[in-house]
């Protein structure tokens, strides 16, 4: 079976840790979507580690990690990458897999995200510009180029081919001045390195594994309300985020599917444009801001912070399948009170439950109800007895609203501060 971990916000939520955490119990950790926009931080010796494309199991040295078929992957990127964790793991290149099927990120793909956004001025969607929209355009336009394509004789004709249809797209955006040239030869050199790593036909990889018995956890990266079918549209990544990108990222049926872990954050953030019902633009907002420290692991870009959003959080559930829920960054709400939770949204004088069609429509507020805070500082506590009852009071709450119950609370960034509940 494969078990599944994703996030169910706007991503953030804290994924790293709890799969470095997980990844004591399974064989193999599997990558199935997104790109080098995902940022999994772990704390490795002390050290803070920042995981981009690399599976978040790699740190676990009897575990296997795959990059899988629905992964974009910028070369030089996982490279200096790969050079970054080297130190820590120097085993790492023994257990790191790629799928041949997953797409790569071109230089001029970078290039057209840039004059891409450039061209959109107020309208920003509010992309890394890490040239991750436009080879899932690529992919789905069937003109991408795979894992599997660098190791064939016609690679440099298919690149050059693809180059060139970018450039002439670039020029349609109105003459934005992009320096990719400056990415070509650090692409090539990392594309002579990927031919040493071990590329696999993952489908057929993961299923022999299956059957040896072996225990697979699927990491998402980003977060459920940036899914590209079910987000908050068009403010939503490229990718399937949600427990159904599993089979299509990785090449596995859904009956394989097993156990759904899904990663909330005691609050919610959001980084870059998009709708946030529940932000807080005043000193509450920028007092979880400090607290919380939330500042993109990617992009270093400041953080939206408002509190907890259930009724986005109970969609992320149903549309999963969420059967062990996991609250993140719960320390941080120590010493606010009264705490909030949107339970309801006002449409346009109408109250309902359910997510509109469209969440960047005007007329759209959070109806909240209020909760008790805590007067003990959670980060010390090691067990659930531990903790003070105005926090079990808010996690009874949360699991009665959404209907799944919470497996694992974390409590701090040491890789030991995770109570586990069931």
């Amino acid at each position: 079976m494969i078990d599944v971990l994703l996030g169910l916000q706007w991503g953030d939520e804290g994924k790293g840790k709890i799969v470095d955490y997980l990844a004591e119990k399974y064989d193999i950790i599997a990558r199935f979507q997104g790109g080098p926009n995902a940022g999994h931080t772990l704390y490795i010796k002390e050290k803070k580690v920042v995981l981009h494309t690399i599976p978040s199991g790699i740190f676990q040295s009897h575990c296997l990690n795959l990059i899988g078929n629905g992964v974009v992957i910028d070369p030089a990127t996982l490279c200096k990458e790969i050079d970054s964790v080297l130190p820590l793991c120097p085993d790492l290149l023994d257990r790191l897999f790629l799928s041949q099927k997953a797409h790569l990120i071109l230089p001029t793909h970078r290039a057209l995200d840039a004059a891409s956004e450039a061209s959109k001025g107020e309208e920003k969607i509010g992309s890394t510009l890490k040239g991750i929209g436009p080879a899932y355009m690529d992919k789905t336009g069937r003109n991408g180029i795979r894992v599997g394509d660098i190791l064939s004789d016609s690679f440099d004709e298919k690149y050059a081919k693809l180059k060139k249809k970018h450039l002439e797209l670039i020029r349609q955006y109105g003459g934005v001045a992009i320096d990719w040239e400056q990415w070509e030869q650090p692409f090539f050199e990392a594309v002579a390195r990927m031919k040493q790593l071990q590329i696999v036909n993952a489908e057929y990889w993961l299923e022999n594994h299956i059957k040896e018995g072996k225990k697979i956890l699927a990491e998402g990266a980003q977060g459920s309300m940036l899914d590209v079918d079910f987000g908050t549209y068009p403010f939503v990544t490229s990718s399937n985020t949600i427990a159904a990108g599993v089979c299509s990222g990785l090449g596995v049926s859904p009956s394989r599917i097993g156990d759904v872990y899904g990663i909330t954050k005691a609050y919610c953030t959001r980084v870059g444009s998009g709708p946030f019902p529940s932000e807080l633009e005043d000193e509450t907002g920028e007092a979880l801001r400090r607290a919380g420290n939330e500042f993109g692991a990617t992009t270093g870009r400041p953080r939206r912070c408002g509190w907890i959003d259930l009724v986005a959080l109970r969609y992320a559930v149903m549309l999963s399948g969420v059967n062990k829920l996991i609250l993140t960054k719960t320390d941080v709400l120590d010493g606010f009170t009264p705490l909030k939770a949107a339970t309801s949204y006002m449409v346009n004088g109408v109250e309902t439950k359910e997510l509109p069609f469209d969440l960047c429509e005007k007329g759209i507020s959070p109806v909240y109800t209020e909760l008790n805070g805590w007067d003990k500082p959670i980060s010390s506590c090691s067990e659930y007895g531990e903790l003070p009852i105005g926090f079990k009071e808010y996690c009874q709450f949360i699991e009665e609203y959404l209907g799944a119950k919470i497996s694992h609370i974390s409590n701090g960034t040491g890789r030991h501060q995770l109570i586990v509940i069931s």
